[in-house]
């Protein structure tokens, strides 16, 4: 249990680093490594409350992911939580990013 408690934690760690390389300059400014962190357990948290992870992939194997809708959950659940208000505008590249990183594993 703490060997796969070991692994998750490296792989956020990895994933906070391709979202780091990812944003646009504009863009690293506006997150710390601790955001980063918090918008991974989100999006975590949105895929599998939101069924996302069991869609059935379309006859090309494609699965549609709306990615400004998760950004724009993502916003308002930071806002509900008090953790800042954040423009789904900017998570949108935060979205991006951890969805680039799973592609590339």
């Amino acid at each position: 249990m703490e060997e796969d408690f070991l692994k998750e934690a490296e792989d956020d760690l990895r994933t906070v680093e391709f979202i780091r390389n990812y944003l646009p300059q504009e863009q690293k400014e506006k997150f710390t490594d601790d955001d980063l962190f918090y918008f991974i357990d989100l999006l975590a948290d949105y895929y599998v409350e939101s069924g996302l992870l069991e869609q059935e992939p379309d006859e090309d194997g494609f699965v549609d992911i709306d990615t400004e809708a998760i950004a724009e959950a993502i916003a308002k659940r930071a806002k509900a939580d008090k953790y800042g208000d954040f423009s789904a505008e900017d998570l949108l590249w935060v979205v991006q990013g951890e969805l680039e990183y799973g592609e590339e594993e």
